[in-house]
């Protein structure tokens, strides 16, 4: 017997593979605990306008998960319940906003939205945004008089990117590098027929995770991301805000890291390898200089619409051009974008186990261990743990730490050596 009768669980942000796996483990433990459980449909998109006079409908904005309808889900593709990108706390960005009615306005409708459905805790599936979502309604909750329900919040890590502190990997990340190493090796074929090179964008805004796990199982013949944007391939650019204030910010030394891959190209040459693929993470483009990113829109989280931006293309035509200078020779280089059909493949073994022991991770921690405001994370031989939002999240700014790959590891030194020296 449990006090929690009733658990939403909800999808946010991008895809990932083994989406499936996670919410079928935790709607399976949960429903054999006797508890009911409700998936929320596209993320809060159906919960940040709520209004108490129009009632959410079953099937349209949220779903019964039962047995029957999880049935020969857990290795499915896809996600069953939707997602979506709406942000109820894009106006907190400090605890004192969470006292603010005007700015904690949408994470109080999500509260109600939940509450008029008879939520006695919310399971949280996504990736570093959605983690600060959850960590808001969580601390929004603390703010409420004492007489109001306090629902529990877990959150499930998600995301393809594996730029998460508190836990090795992610869920999906394996499957979504599979399927973009099996295009790499692809288009290596395709580069060697035609003495050519490919020069692929991969998803990753933060960090280099996803690219270098591509382009090392694809066997790349360059990687290159955020994390390597250091020494003389970094540089630093200010500008004056409307009130102002000068910002500086770090952006990339193009010059420098165009160079670099000629000289990977040289090196190949040299080694009588006239093609190849070079991968190149897309968060990058973040580090572009301020000229490239006028005009560009940004999302409710406040990120630039990279897809926009197209920073393969623009690589490509930039090393063409420094290539051609360098040697006098043309060589054709081909600009892609790999990502997309990653976040949604089939999802390998150790993805459907991983994601179905972080979703059992959340009926243990809502019903065994009665927490609240914690992560679920897995390690070892798949063993559980629980890491407090207050670890991941920076208390003062409301922002989640991102992990980087260091730069003098064992995973990026691997990478390196991989590469042919210039």
């Amino acid at each position: 017997m449990t006090a929690i009768k009733r658990v939403a669980i909800l999808f946010a942000g991008g895809p990932a593979p083994a989406a499936n796996s996670v919410i079928t483990s935790a709607a399976f433990t949960l429903l054999n605990a006797g508890v009911e459980v409700i998936g929320i449909k596209h993320g809060y998109s159906n919960l940040i306008d709520f209004d108490p006079k129009t009632p959410l409908v079953e099937g349209k904005q949220y779903l019964k998960l039962t047995q029957d309808r999880l049935e020969f889900s857990r290795t499915e593709p896809g996600i069953m319940i939707g997602t979506a990108r709406s942000n109820p706390g894009k106006a907190v960005s400090s605890p004192a906003h969470l006292r603010d009615p005007e700015k904690s306005a949408p994470l109080h409708r999500v509260y109600s939205a939940l509450r008029s459905l008879g939520v006695d805790a919310l399971v949280s599936i996504g990736g570093d945004d959605t983690l600060k979502t959850a960590n808001k309604m969580k601390l929004y909750q603390d703010t409420l008089p004492a007489d109001q329900v306090r629902m529990p919040v877990i959150h499930l890590p998600k995301t393809i990117d594996n730029d998460y502190p508190g836990i090795d990997f992610t869920f999906g990340y394996f499957s979504a590098a599979e399927t973009l190493a099996n295009e790499i090796r692809n288009l290596n074929r395709d580069a060697s027929a035609g003495q050519a090179y490919f020069l692929c964008e991969a998803m990753g805004r933060s960090a280099g995770w996803l690219a270098y796990g591509a382009a090392i199982a694809g066997d790349a013949s360059m990687v290159l991301s955020v994390e390597d944007i250091v020494g003389p391939m970094r540089n630093t650019e200010t500008t004056t805000q409307p009130d102002g204030t000068v910002k500086t910010r770090t952006v990339m030394n193009l010059d420098a890291v165009v160079d670099k891959m000629v000289a990977t190209m040289l090196a190949r040459e040299k080694a009588g390898r006239n093609y190849g693929v070079i991968v190149i993470a897309e968060g990058l483009a973040e580090y572009l200089p301020n000229s490239y990113l006028e005009g560009i829109t940004r999302d409710d989280h406040g990120h630039i619409a990279i897809s926009s931006i197209a920073i393969g293309k623009a690589f490509a035509a930039m090393l063409s051009e420094a290539y051609k200078k360098k040697t006098g020779k043309t060589r054709k280089i081909n600009g892609i974008q790999l990502g997309y059909e990653s976040r949604c493949c089939i999802p390998t073994a150790f993805d459907v186990m991983l994601g179905s022991q972080i979703g059992v991770g959340a009926y243990r921690a809502l019903i065994e261990e009665k927490l609240n405001g914690v992560m679920i994370s897995v390690g070892g031989q798949f063993n559980l743990s629980y890491v407090p939002f207050e670890k991941l999240v920076d208390p003062e700014t409301l922002v989640t730490k991102v992990r980087f790959i260091e730069t003098n590891s064992d995973f990026h030194r691997m990478a390196r050596l991989l590469e042919l020296p210039t």
